[in-house]
């Protein structure tokens, strides 16, 4: 094959490729599907943009070439795919000189790789495309394009094509963004991948969310907005709450106040749907600390059919009876759930006073008297505790819970469990986003779920302290007998020893978190164990400065991994082919 000039190399003799009908040759590693179709040379990649199959190897009939692997059909003069999960193939430039067929293998791109694939991500998101999702978050970040930029993507999407608005996809999403800190660069498009496609599945076959507009003015009061929100939200009138919350975003609030007007609602009546509702409204802020707050306006908006749609506890017979929790609460709140002047006058009376956890404290909120933890809390705000010292206090009581989780108790009460930690880290995350009054009330609701999940810990399991499992073994073996574990069933016990076991030979947060991932991305984690991973993560990340503390969480969370897995992992398979596709790997010919 002889090059004729700097674009063009001679391909082969026009007669021959007429009698034969196609040819496939390789240039410089590339290889070129020739075929000649109704008087016409054309020429492709040969690989066909789906999953790699040879082209040269399909069937071209009326100006259509289709694959014969899952039929994936293309426009045979231009590339492009009848099939929107195939992808355009690539198309080459031919000419015929004196009776010989020239092909350019360079052309100029149409698109530079972060324009094509951000195209494709958008494809896959409205296709609900799997592995069209795989390789363009693999191809986003492939391109240097930083993960954000996805995230932003996305976060758009879910936002605007599911009418119920937020939900368990866009959760996921957040907890992803959240990882990426923690993650090897492989399992960062890993987590990417599995956010984005958590989306696509939940907006699948949804009607569009139609906006309701901000009011037309900017002049209402901040405290009259807050109060106007939280009373639509009170009798669940979606359309006013929104258009409340829409005006506060576009009045130029900051975040910090705007979060206030979300939180107050989201406790004004005690742990709402079994604390999804402050989870998914935490999730929605730190997203948008990944993307940047110019997304608020449709990202918190998206809210709001959770807030009006929710269950409310304090009309669950769980926290009337026997003990009559929710007035309890009241007796401290001043008055109604929904009140707040008893918590600020507490909080006045605290003052400036600097409040630290007195011995004991951690054993009163895992006790079985709400009297005493509620009478507990209100004392420590009255001297001088914060949303943010009382919030980091229940979650790492709501941690043990699922620490010492009893493997006798039915395998659906991790779920309990796992609810009352995933809520009590949104309320910590939450008081260090905004010092709002209204969050004590989320402090004392996750101390009273802490109390109801008590008979899960019962007996409780083993949670090994400092010191209980210093073997001398090298950390990389211990995190190796660590992964084993999710491999099998049965791990459960095993796993938060190892967890112990590598912090006493000495191991480091961020490998164990490293491998932590590695194991959760690998499978197909459902929705709370990907919330689990991710809380647990932070709260470990937050009490870094404590020994027994730090550890509490990892080990929480490894126990839970081991409970749910081993999956199938098809999400892992449909990864792999991507990132192999996207090599330029053979899939058809197998391993």
């Amino acid at each position: 094959m002889a090059t004729t000039d700097a674009e063009f190399v001679e391909a082969t003799p026009l007669e021959e490729l007429t009698d034969e009908g196609r040819k496939l040759l390789s240039v410089n590693g590339t290889a070129i599907a020739l075929f000649h179709h109704e008087g016409e040379v054309r020429a492709v990649d040969n690989r066909c943009p789906h999953m790699g199959f040879p082209l040269a190897e399909g069937t071209v009939d009326d100006g259509i070439l289709t694959c014969h692997w899952h039929h994936a059909r293309f426009e045979l003069s231009c590339g492009d795919t009848f099939d929107p999960w195939a992808d355009d193939v690539q198309t080459y430039p031919v000419e015929v000189r004196d009776g010989i067929v020239y092909v350019n293998p360079t052309p100029e791109r149409e698109k530079p790789p972060a324009e094509h694939w951000a195209d494709r991500l958008e494809t896959g998101l409205e296709e609900n495309l799997r592995l069209v999702v795989a390789k363009s978050t693999i191809g986003l970040l492939d391109a240097g394009v930083d993960y954000e930029e996805p995230v932003a993507t996305t976060l758009e999407f879910g936002t605007r094509y599911r009418e119920m608005g937020w939900s368990s996809g866009l959760t996921i999403l957040g907890c992803m963004a959240n990882l990426m800190d923690d993650l090897e660069p492989e399992d960062r498009k890993r987590a990417l991948y599995t956010g984005v496609r958590h989306v696509a599945s939940d907006c699948a076959g949804e009607p569009p969310n139609f906006d309701q507009p901000s009011f037309s003015t900017s002049e209402v009061e901040f405290d009259r907005l807050k109060r106007w929100f939280r009373d639509c939200i009170e009798v669940r009138d979606s359309d006013g709450a929104e258009r409340c919350l829409r005006t506060a975003v576009a009045a130029g609030h900051d975040e910090r106040a705007v979060a206030e007007i979300v939180f107050a609602a989201a406790t004004d009546h005690p742990y709402l749907s079994a604390g999804h509702v402050l989870d998914f409204s935490n999730k929605a802020f730190e997203c948008l600390e990944h993307v940047g707050w110019e997304f608020a306006d449709e990202t918190l908006a998206s809210l709001v059919d959770q807030l009006t749609d929710a269950t409310r506890s304090d009309e669950l017979s769980s926290w009337r009876q026997p003990t009559d929790l929710v007035s309890l609460l009241e007796d401290v709140y001043g008055g109604d759930v929904g009140e707040t002047s008893g918590l600020e006058a507490l909080a006045a009376e605290g003052g400036d006073q600097s409040w630290t956890a007195p011995e004991g404290f951690q054993d009163l909120l895992l006790s079985d008297d709400p009297a005493a933890i509620v009478d507990g809390l209100a004392t420590a705000v009255g001297e001088g505790a914060t949303t943010e010292q009382l919030a980091a206090q229940v979650a790492r009581a709501a941690g043990r819970r699922v620490a010492q989780f009893g493997t006798a108790n039915e395998f659906s009460d991790w779920n309990t469990v796992h609810h009352t930690f995933t809520y009590a880290n949104a309320v910590h995350q939450a008081s260090r986003r905004t010092n709002a009054v209204e969050l004590y009330r989320g402090v004392f609701d996750g101390a009273m779920s802490v109390y109801l999940d008590r008979f899960l810990n019962t007996p409780p399991a083993p949670v090994p302290e400092p010191g209980d499992n210093d073997t001398g073994r090298d950390p990389e073996r211990v995190l190796e007998d660590l992964l084993e574990t999710f491999d099998e069933e049965g791990g459960v016990n095993e796993a938060g020893r190892l967890v112990g076991e590598f912090f006493d030979c000495g191991g480091e947060s961020a490998a164990l978190e490293s491998t932590l991932a590695r194991g959760l991305l690998r499978e197909d984690a459902g929705f709370h164990t990907l919330q689990n991973v991710e809380a647990a993560f932070r709260q470990s990340d937050l009490a870094a400065d404590d020994e027994a503390f730090r550890r509490l969480p990892m080990i929480a969370t490894a126990r839970y991994m081991a409970a749910h897995f081993p999956t199938r992992r098809e999400a892992e398979q449909t990864f792999t082919i991507a990132a192999r596709l996207n090599r330029g790997e053979s899939i058809h010919a197998g391993e």
